[in-house]
């Protein structure tokens, strides 16, 4: 019985950080699959108003009309905005640091700015 225990012990050490790695592997890409929804949605926002939602309207301007932008005639999301794959909100900046387009950052796993592996940023500007 104590070797059946050792070996379920043993197969469980092995697998259990692949399937973890499986899982932070699947975040990422979710999190960069909303970023790329998002900048595709501004777009289609800048296309029909000239420009993009400020940083105080952020991505709800995507879903809602924002005050004094006639134009607007979206939702240019078929759904509410979500919370990035750790339950925390996109950053949202506009105008951005890099470039003509807004910036869209999720913090990865630690929620905080920088970081590596699965704590790196998701970045829109690094995210094409």
């Amino acid at each position: 019985m104590l070797v059946v225990v050792t070996i379920i012990a043993l197969f469980a050490a092995l697998v259990a950080p692949r399937m973890l790695h499986k899982t932070d592997d699947a975040r990422r890409a979710l999190a960069r699959a909303q970023i790329n929804s998002f900048m595709t949605a501004l777009g289609a926002y800048k296309l029909d108003t000239g420009t993009f939602p400020t940083t105080d309207q952020g991505l709800q301007a995507l879903r809602v009309r924002p005050e004094n932008v006639p134009q607007w005639a979206g939702p240019y999301l078929p759904q509410d905005i979500p919370l990035d794959p750790w339950q925390r909100p996109f950053l949202y900046k506009y105008p951005g640091e890099h470039g003509d387009e807004p910036d869209v950052v999720c913090l990865g796993a630690d929620g905080q700015a920088g970081g590596e592996g699965i704590n790196a940023d998701i970045l829109s500007w690094t995210n094409k």
